[in-house]
This record gives C-alpha cells, structure tokens and sequence, in this order.
C-alpha cells in the first residue's frame, strides 16, 4: 500500500500540486476577499482560470480525480457566507416567510418591516443585507426554488450560516448531477466525455454557483438530465424534468419554440402541455389572485430598470445620450422593445434552425441565449455559466472565454456609487463578440465547404 501511494504521487505530483494550489486560492478567495478589493479578486481569478485549464490538461482522462478536486473546491466555501453577492439574504427571507405560512408573493419586505411584522428569524440582519432595491420588490424567484428556500429555511435551524450550508450542499449535489447526466449526454453526441470539466472545474461556476449560491445550478441540472432523456427517446419524462428547470429560473422558457422541430407539432403539443402542467402544478400552493401582477411586475424590472454588465446596449445608450436622450427613458424604451427582438429570433430559429437532430437543437439553444445575452441591459457574470455548460455539448468555444473576461464587470463592486468601467467592458465585449464572431463564420464556412465536397 505505501509503495502504491508514492507511485500514485509520484505519477500525479503536479497535478496534485496545481490542485493544492487551487484550494489555497479558492480559500483566500472565500475567507479573505472583499469585492471591493478588484485587483485581488481578478489575481485570485485569473490564477484559479489558469491552475483549470492546466489540470484539465493533465488529467483530463482521470476522472476520479477531476471529480474529487471538483469537490474539494466547492467544499472549501462550505462553511461561509457569500462574499460576492447578497441575493442569498432574500433566498433566507422568502424561505422564512414560506415557514411562517407567508407567501413571498404577495409580502413586501418593506411593508413587513414597516408595520413591524417581523414573523421570522434574523429579520433584521436578513432585511439590511437583501438592500434596498430587493426589499421593495415581491419576490422574482419561481415556485420551485420557493419550496428549496423554505427547505433551507426549515433546515437550517436559527443561524442565516446554518441556512447557507443547507443550499450550498444542494446546489453541490446538483453540479455533481450535471456531470453525470452530462457525460452521457457527450457520449450520445460522440463528444469527448472529459469536456464536462470545463463545465465542473471552471472558477466561474465555483464561484458563482457554490459559493454565491445562485440557483443556475439546479435550474442546469434539470436541463441537462432532460436533454439526456430526450437522447434515449424518454421525451414525456423530459417534459416533467424541463418544467422542473423552469420552475427553478424562467430562462428554459426561452427555448420552448424549439422544441417543435425536434419532436414534431403532435409530440411538441403533448411536451408543451405535460412541462405546463408541472409549472401549474408547482405554483398552485403559492398562487393568488395578484400573483401574476406582482411577479410581472417585478420580472419586468430586468428589462425596464437594471443596467448591468451590458454590451451593445451601453453603446446604444452611449449613442442615445450624446443626441440628447434621457437615460431613465432610453432603459424603459429598449427594455420594452427587446423581447420582441428575442422572441422574433426565437422564432427565426425555430423555422430554420434545423432542430431535428439534438446536436443541433442544442447549438440553436445556445445562440438563441447568447443573442439574448447580447441585447441585455443587465447580464450578469453567473448568466453565462448557463452558456459555458451548453457550449461543451457544441462545436463553439465562445463561452469559455466568456466566463475567464466576465470578472471584469466585478469592477464596479469596487466603487462606492457602483460606477461601471466602460473600458473594461469594452474589452470583455470586444473579446467575446469577436471570438464568437470568428467560430460563428468558421462553423458557416466549413459546412458550406463540406457541402460542395
């Protein structure tokens, strides 16, 4: 046994050394950052991208290990709050409300701390930590991440940590989900199975998911174990697992159109009917008779109200205010129009996308929300893990890119009035739209060149 050990060591010195390496970073990152401090936070970043990318190269035919340290570098944030975000402070809130047998949908923080309703733990601590601008909204959040809050609530006994530690393992076993529906997936599109590591050891999506608690996890998890069913032919199953996803984030909701073109106008209905019943289903426990009005309106904000992270939008805009345009009206009239624009696109790829094979169906998937990504005014750097799991199951590597240039827009946590870096931006926009631009053009030119072969 010790003369396996060293020969085991021996063999995988320098990947084990990147991996110590990495958790040394990942712990720095998590115990000893401020998100003010942006030269830090970009060293620590771009060191953890790096160190990635080297142990995929080394072992990237070692699955054990890459799962293990995988793992290991989401266990490091095990045990602290989020560093980077404060949404986890309204996840805790909604889910307390939910054990108090208040819907989160129909109750403002601001009301409830107004009239001095305080039916909840930590009350306080939770109220000042969401901030402003969450607690004078409803909650945007779909029904099954209610229920995973309350869940969180429930178990988490009285401390906001104890909470946070209930989520975070979720959302690890999710990710471990990912890479197991994942690999089969790859393998059904004669894809090389070690690709979901860009998926699993990627720091964007440690960062983000594990250790800022955002959601995509779960609503990706869904996502992909109804792909994989759609591979195997289980397509009524997937309908379940799909509304599953989209009761976890809206986004999947996007994608729907698609779906007629692979499954055919008969089996499409049958899916559309069966993922909206799940959806039903999920929220009747919690629907009123506002809740439409209320959850609109707040969903409504990302497109009326937020700025954040934007591409050409802040060119337009830029464009906009120097012939005289009023910010506060440029956001409500671009907000309005664009999910017109992503729902004429939507359709364009639902015409002509050729979505009859899933290889394709999922790369039509992918541009349709890179598109979107595009037109927003608001993309922040947890959108795009959506992105960097979709693009492994594609001939496109834009979105890797993405996720290592994303960090860039972290800069506006180091000012005191938020103030963005418009140069900065432009450098991760040039980047990615350039790289996606170059592969878009690349992917055209060698089927047309396969076509006249």
């Amino acid at each position: 046994m010790p003369n396996q050990l060293a020969t085991y060591l021996k063999l995988h010195k320098i990947p084990l050394l990147l991996a110590l390496a990495s958790l040394v970073f990942y712990y720095t990152f998590a115990y000893h950052l401020e998100r003010t401090d942006f030269i830090k936070l970009i060293s620590l970043f771009a060191a953890l991208f790096f160190l990635c990318y080297k142990l995929i190269q080394f072992e990237k035919w070692n699955f054990k290990f890459l799962l293990v340290v995988g793992i290991l570098f989401r266990l490091v944030f095990l045990l602290v709050e989020p560093n980077l975000s404060q949404d986890f402070y309204r996840f805790i809130w909604d889910g307390e409300l939910m054990l108090a047998g208040m819907n989160p949908y129909v109750y403002l923080p601001d009301d409830l701390m107004l009239n001095n309703v305080l039916p909840i733990a930590n009350a306080k601590e939770l109220y000042q930590g969401m901030g402003d601008l969450s607690a004078q909204h409803f909650s945007n959040y779909p029904p099954l991440s209610q229920y995973i809050f309350a869940l969180a609530a429930f178990l988490g006994g009285k401390s906001i940590l104890g909470k946070v530690l209930v989520m975070r393992v979720l959302l690890i076993l999710a990710d471990i989900g990912i890479v197991y529906f994942g690999r089969k997936l790859l393998k059904f599109l004669n894809r090389s199975p070690h690709l979901i590591f860009w998926y699993f050891l990627n720091p964007l999506i440690i960062i983000e998911l594990t250790g800022n608690l955002h959601f995509e996890a779960i609503m990706l998890f869904f996502l992909v174990w109804a792909l994989q069913l759609f591979s195997i032919n289980k397509w009524l199953p997937a309908a379940v697992i799909y509304g599953l996803s989209v009761s976890t984030k809206l986004v999947p909701m996007l994608f729907l159109p698609l779906f007629i073109g692979y499954l055919g106008l008969k089996k499409s209905v049958y899916f559309y009917l069966i993922m909206g019943a799940t959806c039903i289903l999920l929220l009747l426990p919690l629907y009123t008779p506002d809740f439409f009005a209320n959850y609109t309106s707040t969903v409504g904000l990302w497109f009326s109200n937020f700025e954040f992270n934007a591409g050409p939008y802040n060119l337009i805009k830029q464009l906009a205010l120097s012939n005289g345009a009023k910010p506060w009206e440029l956001i409500k009239s671009y907000g309005a129009i664009t999910p017109y624009i992503i729902l004429v696109i939507t359709l364009l790829f639902s015409l002509f996308g050729r979505n009859q094979k899933l290889q394709n169906l999922i790369t039509n998937i992918l541009l349709v929300l890179t598109l979107y990504y595009f037109l927003s005014s608001t993309v922040h750097p947890w959108y795009i893990v959506f992105l960097v799991l979709l693009s492994i199951f594609t001939e496109y590597r834009y979105a890797l890119l993405w996720s290592s240039v994303v960090i860039l827009s972290y800069f506006a946590y180091s000012q005191a009035d938020f103030v963005e870096h418009m140069g900065l931006l432009a450098i991760e926009y040039i980047c990615v739209i350039g790289f996606f631009s170059y592969e878009l053009f690349r992917s055209r030119g060698q089927k047309l060149l396969f076509r006249k072969n």
